[in-house]
Formats: structure tokens, sequence, C-alpha cells
């Protein structure tokens, strides 16, 4: 008979003594008010306790705190169970409402053991994360009178997750709203189509793709893609990631397969990190010039399971640099070569021909009096004009036409000789003629002048001598000139 006593004070004890916070609460009032809920025709819970928050405060008012242990007053700086419970009302706030709807979900359904997670808050105002265990106790299951509550305190990790949330979230934004295209990839298909190559014995790959160049479109067919951000979308005009993926054949066709075939050869060297300008197009088949990093990620270097790609549009700055190529070796008004140019490809054909080479000097005749009464404007237009003629007439031969001074003009055509310059000045003389059909009014009128080099010969030499000639057109061209005026 003395057992009894003795077990109900070792219950006490253990209860008092848990290394886990215990409440021993009564919720037969939490009964009484889930079955007037129901009564009241409630079917959807949650709808009808978001409906009206305070509903949830009547249901935490419903519960009837009996007895806290030790470890509950120290974990929420309570002097006595007096005090805690006196407080519930700063324990039991803020930010509890989501998860104490899983708590009396869980009770609506009929469920005699409970859990959820969930916010409580010390007496000193700091934040608990608690993970929350009920359990209505044997016995007691039709009035719900007597229910054991363990709440273990979890915040550091749920400190530690929120972290880890808020990273993910901020490194997300990151990623979707980086001014750069980002891929994230998966490579690891290549990587073995790369390993089997190489256990087969392949040592050389460069060589081993120019006999094999359909294993360089296999890997490309192999990559896949993980990830885009909105960049890419707007970079490569695509309304949305489904649509993008559906067209990459579109995006990486033509030199690409070349480019991506010198990634391969740097992935078989070693070289994870790569930067390279590359040629991609658009979904609409504009090509687009990029600057490509591509690294494969420091813990996914074994399999190349992750790789990290930037794309960065260089179409503009690509655009510019051949402009100023462009000016570099061409005349802006006539859009023919330039004086550099020319005394470039002088050199160059002294050096290596081929011989004979041509040379025909060309003038204006009347650009000055054009100038003189009709103002630099009209000259302008002349000079195009020249510049027409003279690109058409070697549109189809390997041939440079250069503009090298105000009005003079120069053509060197290799491998050509005396035939082939006459042939070149009658095509000039024909396009002069039909030029000045479409274009009446200002007559444009060539002074021509041709001398041929052989080898051995110095291109110089015979410049001088195809300006001498044409001089001589010119002088011919105006003496006629006078004489027509003479005779009026």
């Amino acid at each position: 008979m003395s057992a009894a006593p003795s077990s109900s004070a070792d219950f006490e004890a253990m209860f008092d003594l848990a290394p886990v916070s215990l409440w021993l609460e009564d919720f037969s009032a939490v009964r009484a008010l889930l079955q007037r809920w129901r009564a009241q025709g409630v079917t959807d819970l949650r709808a009808f306790l978001r409906e009206d928050p305070e509903r949830v405060s009547e249901y935490g008012r419903a519960i009837r705190v009996l007895k806290v242990n030790q470890r509950s007053l120290a974990l929420f700086g309570a002097p006595d169970q007096q005090t805690l419970v006196d407080s519930l009302h700063q324990v039991f706030r803020d930010d509890m409402l989501e998860n104490v709807l899983d708590e009396i979900s869980q009770l609506w359904e009929g469920a005699l053991e409970f859990a959820n997670q969930t916010v409580n808050y010390a007496l000193d105002g700091r934040r608990l994360d608690v993970h929350i265990r009920g359990r209505i106790l044997p016995g007691h299951e039709s009035s719900w009178d007597r229910v054991l509550i363990s709440l273990e305190d979890n915040t550091r990790e749920q400190q530690a997750r929120r972290l880890l949330q808020d990273s993910e979230r901020q490194a997300r934004l990151l990623f979707e709203h980086s001014p750069v295209s980002l891929w994230v990839e998966d490579f690891s298909a290549v990587k073995r189509l790369l390993d089997q190559i190489r256990e087969r014995g392949i040592v050389d790959l460069k060589t081993f793709l120019k006999v094999h160049p359909e294993f360089i479109d296999q890997c490309m067919r192999e990559i896949r893609v993980i990830d885009v951000n909105r960049t890419t979308l707007a970079m490569f005009g695509a309304p949305s990631r489904q649509a993008l993926l559906a067209g990459l054949h579109k995006i990486f066709q033509g030199e690409m397969l070349d480019s991506f075939g010198e990634q391969l050869i740097d992935l078989w060297e070693g070289r994870l990190l790569q930067q390279r300008e590359v040629v991609n197009y658009t979904l609409a088949g504009t090509p687009l010039s990029i600057h490509m990093q591509f690294v494969v990620q420091e813990d996914h270097r074994d399999d190349w399971s992750l790789v990290l790609l930037s794309l960065v549009d260089i179409t503009a700055r690509k655009k510019a640099e051949a402009y100023l190529e462009y000016l570099g070796k061409h005349d802006v008004l006539t859009g023919l070569r330039n004086r550099a140019y020319y005394i470039e490809e002088l050199n160059r054909l002294t050096r290596k021909g081929p011989w004979p080479v041509a040379v025909i000097a060309v003038d204006l005749n009347g650009l000055k009096h054009v100038n003189d009464e009709q103002g630099h404007a009209a000259g302008d237009a002349v000079l195009r004009r020249a510049g027409e003629v003279l690109a058409k007439a070697l549109d189809t031969l390997p041939g440079c036409a250069a503009r090298i001074g105000g009005d003079e003009f120069c053509v060197l055509l290799p491998d050509a000789d005396e035939r082939a310059a006459q042939a070149l000045m009658e095509r000039l003389t024909s396009l002069q003629e039909l030029n000045n059909q479409y274009y009446p009014g200002q007559p444009l009128h060539f002074a021509m002048g041709v001398a041929v080099a052989r080898e051995g010969e110095s291109l110089e030499t015979v410049t001088h001598r195809a300006d001498r000639a044409m001089y001589a057109a010119k002088q011919r061209y105006y003496e006629a000139a006078g004489a027509d005026r003479r005779r009026d």
C-alpha cells in the first residue's frame, strides 16, 4: 500500500527535474470549444480561424495550465509558475497564428497527439523557437482534462535555418537580377564522354576532333541546363525559360561548334576556368558577340555536375572595334581604302606579289571647279560617285582601289598584265558613263594612267610611271576643254 505514494512522488520528481520543458494542461474547455464550433457548422477550420484571429485567442484562453517544471521556468525566465501563468499573454503572441493553426487542426481532426514548430517569447522578450509535442494522457481521452506538453528549444537550429534561407534567397535574387547573363549547367555527361575516349587510349583530343567532328556535337547535346536568369531571357529574346531551352539549337549554331571544340580541348587539359569570345544567336536569328566565362564549381570538380557560365553581350563593343578598324583602313567619304592601307598593300605586293602587278593612277577632272563654283558639298558628292564607280569596277577582282589624296585615286591589281589593266580601264570608263546618266548635271570624268610592274621591278617606280601617264591624260583633257571653250 505504501508503493503508490512513493510512485507518485517519483513521478513528481521526474516531471519537475526533466531536462526538457514540460507542461501539464487541461484541454477540456478546448474540447468544448471545438464541439461548439462544429455545432455552428464550421467545416473549414483554417478559413474560420483566419477570418477572425480572436478565435485563436479564444482557443488559447481555453487552455488551463496545471503545472510546469523547473526547465519551463528557466526557459521562459519566470521566477515561479504563477508568474509564468499570469504572463502567458507575453509568451504566446505575434507570429504564432499560422503555427497554432496546425495544432488546432490536428485536434479538430481527432488526433490524440499533436506536434508543431512554433514561436514563443520569454518574459524578457527573447524570441524562442520551440518544437511542441502534446499528448492527451491515457484515461482522459473523453474529457481532455489532462494533456502533457513538451517544448524543445531549437532556437539556434531555427536561426541557422533562417539564415540559410535568407542566404539562399539573397543568392537567388542576385542570380535573377544580375545584369550579366548567368547559366547554371551540368557537364557531368560531357566529362563521362571525355573519360571514355581517354580510356580508349586517345591522348591528342585536338586531332581526334578533326577526325571525329561529330563528337563535338554529341558533347554539346549532353549539356544539361539547370537554370538561367532573367537577363539571359532578355538577351536572347526568349519569353520564358522553356522557350529558351527549346531553342538552344538556334542559339548555339554556326561557328559556336568550333568554339565549343576549343572549350572541350581546354577541359581535356584540365582548364576548368575559361574565358573566350564566342558568337551566339538570339531566337530571332540576330548574331550576338559574347564574352563568356566558364567555371566548374570548386566542390564539383570530380564530376563537373555544377558549372556556372556568365555571358556578357559585347556586340556593341565589337561593332565599335570593327568600325574603328574600318576607319583605320578606309576613306569615310568614298568607302574606298585609304592611303594608310594603300601603302601597306603596296609594301605587301612588293614582298609577295603575285606578279605582274598593274598600277592604275586615277584623278578626277574638274573637282576644283565644282568646289569653287558649287561648294564643297557638291564636290564631296562627286567624290562619293567616284568611289561608287571604282568599287563597282573591282567587285569581282582581287584588286585594291584607294583614295590617296583629295581627288587622287590608285588601283593596285595583282597578277594582272597590260591587257587586264586595259580591260579594267575600259570598264571604269563604261561605269563612269552609266554613272553620269544616273546623276545628270555635274559630269564625272576620270583621268587615268597605267603601268605594269614585273617581278623584280620597283613598285614605287612603276607607280610614278602610272602617275605621269595620268597627268598626261589630264593635260589632254584640259587642252581639249580649252579648245572647246575657244571654239564656243
